[in-house]
């Protein structure tokens, strides 16, 4: 099945560019997609956010699919800065209601092909 943005023909090129990884990542999170989501991540991946640290793509993935208290969520985007090696993402993450969990600013880091690191700073709303 076709994710929201593929079918608007917004899905990732042969050699996307950074501001296309990010948004087909939360395209996938948000879908369910984790086979999708770990295609875009370097296998050396690393998110850091203020409560924890994920070393590996498949550590991350897994804890994204399995672990994660709320997997009924939105990333509402609402601005993306893609200057740089990589690209920063501000938004909201919503609940299953369209209620505001909580504001998130990302900043991404890609080689070109794939996303390598993440860095997660959020906001009580």
């Amino acid at each position: 099945m076709p994710s929201r943005r593929e079918a608007d023909g917004e899905g990732p090129s042969e050699n996307p560019d950074p501001a296309t990884l990010a948004r087909s990542y939360y395209d996938a999170l948000d879908a369910g997609e984790y086979d999708r989501l770990a295609s875009l991540l370097d296998p050396e991946f690393v998110q850091r956010r203020p409560d924890r640290t994920f070393e590996g793509r498949d550590r991350f993935v897994a804890f994204m699919r399995d672990e994660r208290p709320n997997t009924d969520t939105t990333h509402a985007v609402e601005r993306v800065y893609p200057s740089g090696p990589g690209v920063a993402v501000r938004g909201r993450l919503l609940d299953a209601d369209g209620e505001e969990l909580f504001g998130f600013v990302d900043v991404f880091d890609s080689d070109g092909e794939r996303l390598t690191a993440l860095e997660t700073y959020a906001a009580e709303p």
